[in-house]
């Protein structure tokens, strides 16, 4: 026996069709309000060091770790950042976002080298940076690579003296980076104009050439 349909029961209801598109309507006019643009899309971040810490407690260990990561625009800004958290992604987000507020600005010469020597040093850990000319490349260890790397040096020689811990060689190098000032920095201290200033540079430069 067939059911005959109730015009008072669902007469007004819409059928199935009809709800599927006022839901896709709905969801079209809100839209994902969540997502937002993604900002510094032009810098390079690079993992230097990870490492795991364990917590013995009541009925187990604890497992944590500990990022750090630089960060640079290939331009002449860098900076770096350490990050702890229970899981590896969430280290290095943190890691990632105090890099990005410790950003500095290193003056480059020509845009591939530094402009002279420097050193540096941190706790035990002790770097001399050395410009180089073109095409010599990154002449440096793991951790000071990496900086370079992310800051847009291309021909630099670098040389750690004393520990190895990641850590301090990082802060060490920065050390050293935040001394670097260009010919133009120097001249506006001293009051005087760039060419003097790169005229005895490549004076000097000269003089010492003809002796050796």
């Amino acid at each position: 026996m067939a059911r005959t349909p109730n015009p008072e029961r669902g007469g007004d209801r819409p059928n199935r069709g009809e709800r599927g598109g006022e839901l896709g309507e709905r969801s079209k006019r809100s839209g994902p309000q969540n997502e937002a643009p993604r900002e510094d899309s032009d810098l390079v971040d690079k993992l230097v060091h990870i490492n795991r810490v364990a917590k013995v407690v009541k009925g187990g260990r604890r497992f944590a770790f500990a990022a750090l990561v630089v960060v640079g625009d290939a331009k002449g800004r860098v900076g770096y950042g350490s990050g702890k958290a229970r899981e590896v992604p969430e280290a290095i987000r943190k890691a990632t976002d105090q890099a990005k507020r410790n950003m500095i600005r290193v003056a480059l010469r020509e845009g591939r080298t530094l402009h002279h020597d420097a050193n540096g040093h941190f706790g035990a850990g002790r770097v001399v940076l050395r410009a180089a000319p073109a095409g010599t490349g990154i002449i440096a260890g793991g951790p000071m690579r990496a900086v370079f790397e992310t800051m847009g040096v291309q021909d630099v020689v670098a040389k750690c003296i004393g520990t190895s811990n990641p850590h301090n060689m990082i802060k060490a190098t920065f050390d050293a980076l935040v001394n670097v000032a260009s010919p133009r920095q120097i001249a506006a201290k001293r009051g005087k104009k760039v060419g003097e200033i790169v005229g005895r540079r490549d004076g000097a430069a000269a003089a010492t050439a003809v002796k050796e």
